[in-house]
């Protein structure tokens, strides 16, 4: 998992798991989030095929660029008893984990794993 503090740790699962994401779908986009539970950030990658043509770096731009205000008008729709039903969810949080942090941004370029039935890599 990555985390904030990554230094010259690699990202152990991450980037494997995004890289391999990257040769079967369209579009991937990585996020992070802290798992208190599990003691610091996780990271995570939703993939699709392409979202109505656009690259993945114009659809991670738009993930990153959703105001605040945005994240928040839809929990209070969409959501059942809205913000106060969340505790660790709002526009704030949505724009903290699409926006790695360097190190991990760093890490991921330089690992180019990728998993195979001939190739895997175990998870820990």
């Amino acid at each position: 998992a990555p985390h904030a503090d990554a230094g010259d740790r690699d990202t152990a699962c991450f980037g494997p798991i995004r890289n391999t994401l990257q040769e079967v779908f369209g579009c991937v986009v990585p996020y992070t989030t802290n798992i208190p539970s599990f003691g610091g950030d996780w990271g995570f990658v939703m993939a699709f095929n392409h979202h109505n043509g656009k690259e993945t770096s114009k659809v991670l731009s738009e993930w990153q660029a959703i105001p605040p205000g945005t994240i928040d008008e839809l929990i209070e729709k969409n959501i059942t008893n809205g913000e106060a039903s969340l505790k660790m969810y709002d526009g704030i949080s949505h724009q903290r984990m699409f926006h790695l942090t360097k190190a991990v941004r760093k890490h991921l370029t330089k690992d180019k794993r990728i998993m195979t039935k001939d190739n895997p890599i175990y998870m820990y």
